[in-house]
């Protein structure tokens, strides 16, 4: 049987307890640590084998913006999951363009917490599975390997994490295509997601600055106003 791995990080023991309590019944083999150093150290001494991090914003010492960068900067595949008792929606921004795949807002329901971290679970599989029918997308200078699951911009690789491969892979396998927000959220984060529309147009933010020559100024993924999305492949 393969283990689910998830490390929980939450300096609040009740909150932490019930999380883990929750998690093994649905099938995870969880971690937790009280604070950001314990959950980089615990990173490190398991060589990165997690599929998951839940990852407490305010805490004591680092804090979870921080651990998220360095985290992500280890591992573009990693699951990492914010939780906030914040309602800001800076917050929610900021966890999400340093490389958070979800965020969650504190009172949570476990039921809602469960279904994030399964979505995020299948999207971490979808990362090891290969396409052998259409190994290549190709437009304008991108080519997207489903095999290798790399992007490259004039044969260079783009760094991308999961979730935002999984859009240039939606936008290219849809050229010339206007999306709507609802659509790129139900194909990316599932018809049961519980959040908001936010969290594309965030993921969107993060993509531009990494393929466009000019990010205030994008050429290959259009804004349709009121509507959603359109990539470029004219160009």
């Amino acid at each position: 049987m393969i283990m689910r791995r998830i490390l929980v990080c939450e300096d609040e023991d009740v909150i932490r307890d019930c999380i883990v309590i929750n998690l093994k019944r649905a099938g995870y083999d969880v971690t937790d640590v009280s604070c950001g150093e314990l959950a980089l150290r615990k990173f490190e001494e398991e060589n990165g084998n997690f599929d998951i991090v839940l990852l407490d914003i305010m805490m004591p010492g680092i804090d979870g913006f921080t651990v998220c960068r360095k985290l992500r900067e280890k591992s573009p595949t990693l699951g990492i999951i914010m939780l906030t008792a914040r309602t800001q929606e800076m917050d929610k921004v900021s966890g999400l363009m340093i490389g958070a795949d979800d965020y969650i807002t504190k009172p949570f329901s476990l039921s809602e917490l469960t279904a994030r971290v399964d979505a995020i679970y299948r999207r971490v599989c979808m990362s090891f599975t290969h396409d052998e029918k259409s190994p290549v997308l190709e437009s304008g200078p991108f080519t997207l390997n489903l095999k290798s699951r790399v992007v490259a911009k004039n044969g260079e690789p783009i760094d991308l994490t999961q979730v935002e491969y999984q859009i240039m892979e939606y936008f290219m396998n849809n050229k010339n295509t206007a999306l709507d927000r609802a659509s790129i959220l139900n194909h990316i984060w599932g018809e049961n997601y519980y959040g908001d529309y936010k969290i594309v147009d965030v993921n969107i933010r993060r993509i531009r600055l990494k393929i466009e020559d000019e990010p205030s100024n994008p050429q290959y993924i259009v804004t349709i106003w009121g509507y959603g999305y359109k990539w470029n492949d004219k160009i």
